[in-house]
């Protein structure tokens, strides 16, 4: 992965409760892959990273979701963990900035419990997709088809369960971001 994504700029929509490796390990193939990666929280300052229920590291924030404009970006990464993927659920403007990619057919990538976010912005109706198995009867009540492999790609958007799936996950998601935005009548 070198040079993929030359110069895309590529918002990482996390918060406190982040699962640490899943937000490191992607960030870094984008980086690798030439993107550049912006972490975009719901407050100005740092957000504390999880290695699942311990703290880990903390994280410069780039970008405040109420005042980002997805425009910016070509693409969209979804950490997971279960503190964050509910806090960003719970947010009005992390949900129009999610649903403002799917509108405009941007790809994105989303691991562990960010599918919950998914749900929220009521853009997997239809599509096939999978996460961390807790949360499959959300995702079917939500009209997805919910299936229990490492990656799922359906469109645009990535999918995955866990940090075991992360290099599937990261090599997929490096290859839909360069692959771009859906076509209109894709959607």
């Amino acid at each position: 992965m070198a040079d993929e994504l030359n110069g895309m700029k590529v918002a990482v929509l996390a918060t406190d409760g982040v699962e640490q490796v899943e937000l490191d390990r992607p960030w870094q193939a984008l980086e690798e892959a030439g993107a550049e990666p912006e972490l975009v929280s719901l407050e100005a300052g740092e957000i504390t990273a999880y290695d699942h229920i311990d703290k880990a590291d903390t994280k410069k924030v780039d970008a405040v979701v109420s005042s980002a404009d997805p425009d910016r970006y070509a693409a969209l990464l979804l950490p997971g963990g279960v503190i964050n993927g509910d806090f960003i659920r719970a947010d009005a403007d992390a949900v129009a900035f999610v649903t403002a990619f799917f509108e405009a057919g941007k790809p994105v990538a989303a691991i562990c419990h960010a599918p919950w976010v998914l749900v929220e912005a009521d853009v997997v109706r239809g599509r096939r997709m999978t996460s961390w198995p807790s949360l499959q009867t959300d995702l079917r009540n939500a009209g997805a088809t919910w299936v229990d492999e490492e990656v799922v790609v359906d469109g645009t958007l990535v999918t995955s369960r866990q940090p075991d799936d992360l290099d599937a996950f990261s090599a997929a998601m490096v290859e839909q971001f360069a692959a771009g935005p859906a076509e209109e009548d894709d959607e």
